[in-house]
Parts: structure tokens; sequence; C-alpha cells
């Protein structure tokens, strides 16, 4: 039996065990726990729900399992660059990748290529609080003669989205806006001293394509872009 069948196996095992799971022996009736933690005899459970219960213990042990091997798929990625990176500088004493660590590598034929890429982890000190009253200010003066659509720009880029976070992209579309006034350019110096790197993350990206003339197209493994 190939590796493939052993999975769909072991996953069909997990699902009944889920399933199982679900039903707990309680006084020799079979009951199922509901949302508020009550127990509810199997018999009195509508079938649409046992159905729905069954489907979302299917899926979740499908996922559960897809996101295991993409962890590990993820590690051996990192672990097969860096031996690579350590065979390059033993045999030519040189470095593969930028000075922020990025790296791409592509193969012989040009139609295929991974990327590791590491993005700065960002927030914002103090400076953001004078840097927002220094704004104020200025669009306090300007109220009657400033355009609407830098009004709209300043509220949106200290608005805090869902997480509590300063919008970064609203904020740095404020930076590119150029005002000839001491007031703003202060508030801009003061929004570019308040950015603190508070760490780094690394994501792997893949492409292919068809010729090395043709545009890359990515491979896809999140589901939200599938």
């Amino acid at each position: 039996m190939n590796s493939d069948s052993n999975t769909v196996n072991s996953l069909a095992d997990i699902v009944r065990k889920l399933q199982s799971a679900a039903i707990t022996e309680i006084g020799g009736k079979p009951m199922m726990q509901d949302a508020k933690g009550r127990y509810v005899p199997v018999g009195l459970v509508k079938p649409v729900d046992k159905l729905q219960d069954e489907l979302v213990r299917k899926m979740i042990a499908f996922a559960g399992d897809l996101s295991d091997q993409i962890g590990r798929f993820k590690g051996h990625c990192f672990d097969d660059l860096g031996s690579f990176q350590a065979l390059i500088a033993q045999e030519y004493e040189a470095s593969v990748g930028g000075a922020k660590g990025n790296v791409s590598l592509t193969s012989f034929d040009g139609t295929m290529k991974v990327q590791f890429q590491v993005a700065d982890l960002l927030d914002f000190g103090p400076e953001l609080q004078a840097a927002k009253a220094l704004v104020d200010e200025c669009l306090n003066e300007w109220t009657e003669g400033s355009r609407d659509e830098v009004q709209a720009l300043v509220s949106r880029a200290f608005n805090v989205d869902k997480e509590g976070k300063i919008n970064r992209a609203e904020l740095y579309m404020l930076l590119r806006v150029e005002i000839d006034d001491d007031r703003w350019q202060r508030a801009m110096a003061a929004i570019h001293d308040s950015i603190r790197v508070i760490g780094s993350k690394i994501y792997i990206r893949f492409y292919r394509r068809e010729t090395p003339q043709a545009p890359w197209r990515a491979v896809t493994i999140d589901l939200a872009a599938a």
C-alpha cells in the first residue's frame, strides 16, 4: 500500500475517533454534548445536526493533518536552504542571499523559483502621539482651505484597525504627502522616528512558469488564495 493510501486510512481512523468522541455513554445511553455543555440523547439530535457535526469533524481532521504537513515542509525548506548556504560558504567562500537575508533560488532551466523573504515586524513608539498632535494643529488651522482627501487620509492613518494597531499602509501614504509647513515637516519626522523594528518574519514563496520567457505564476498554498 502506498503512502497516500496510508494517509487516507489514518485520516479515516482519526475521523472515526473524533466522531466516536462526540458520543458519550451516560447511564448506558449514547449522548452528545451541545454548545452549552448539556448532554442530549443521540436520538433527540436532529439528523441535520448530526450530519453537520460529522462534516465539521472530518474537515478538521484533514485540516489538522495538512497543517502538520505544511509545518514539517516549511521546516525542511529552511533546513535545505541552510545546508545549501553552508555548502556554498565552504566551497566558494561566498554567501547566498542579500544583506537582510532575502534569498532567491532558481532551477537550472529557469522555470521554477523559490524565494525566502525577510519582512520586518514594526511597531510605533510614543513619537507617534506627538506627530498626531502636530497634524491636528495643522488641520485645525487649515480646516477651511484644506483638501478633503488629505483630511480623510490623516483620519485613516491614525485610526487603529480591528486588532488595535495603527494602519501602517495609510501612515506610509501620509508620509508621501508633501506640505511646506514646519509643523507638518516635524510631524512627518516624528512618524519616522516612531517606527521600531521589533522582529522579523520569513516568508517562503514558490513560483513556476512554462518557459523561461513566460511570466512567473505563484504556487499557492494558502486556502484563501487558492
